[in-house]
């Protein structure tokens, strides 16, 4: 599925750092008057978007999610393993 084409629209920044979202393009997502957003720094963009469009997330859900799947390691052998590699990439 592909996503919709962007539409640009223009907005206003208040001298109090407020800015004031298009109605059409606040009915089109269906954002209200108090409705918590979040925004996101891209760096040369701004993504807003609902607060609770976010799952919640655990500490569960990030269990393993850098696919190591290698015997478990102290802190120490972590640590000793991080300075090896830095080593090597200095000679």
């Amino acid at each position: 599925m592909s996503k919709p084409a962007a539409r640009s629209e223009v907005a206003h920044l208040s001298t109090k750092g407020q800015l004031i979202i298009p109605k059409e393009i606040r009915e089109r997502h269906g954002w209200i008057a108090g409705m918590e957003l979040v925004v996101e720094d891209h760096g040369n963009s701004v993504v807003l978007r609902r607060a609770e469009d976010l799952p919640a997330t655990t500490l569960e859900d990030l269990i393993g999610c850098a696919g190591y799947a290698g015997p478990s390691r102290s802190l120490e052998e972590m640590e000793a393993g991080v300075a090896r590699g830095a080593r090597e990439r200095r000679s």
